[in-house]
């Protein structure tokens, strides 16, 4: 499912405009990466959470020359599902 058939599917689940939905959902993501820039972390309850981590710089191996290259250090994001959505998935 696509950004644009989620908000088909919550517009009729909830009988919102899809404009409503999209900018609610666009504002959501932009609360979320600001936070997580910050370095703080977003806990959904039932649902999961987002984090920031930093990665270490390191050494990686170019495949198709084997050259030796720098990874720079940098912030990725990582997602937890909530023990709650685990089991609703598993049935």
């Amino acid at each position: 499912m696509n950004k644009g058939q989620m908000i088909e599917v919550i517009a009729e689940k909830t009988n919102l405009q899809k404009t409503v939905v999209n900018q609610v959902i666009s504002e959501m993501n932009e609360i979320i990466i600001e936070t997580l820039k910050k370095g703080d972390m977003v806990k959904i309850a039932g649902f999961g959470t987002f984090v920031s981590k930093k990665r270490d710089a390191k050494k990686a191996r170019n495949p198709k020359t084997g050259e030796t290259v720098d990874v720079p250090a940098k912030m990725v994001g990582k997602f937890k599902l909530s023990n709650e959505f685990k089991e609703k998935i598993n049935g």
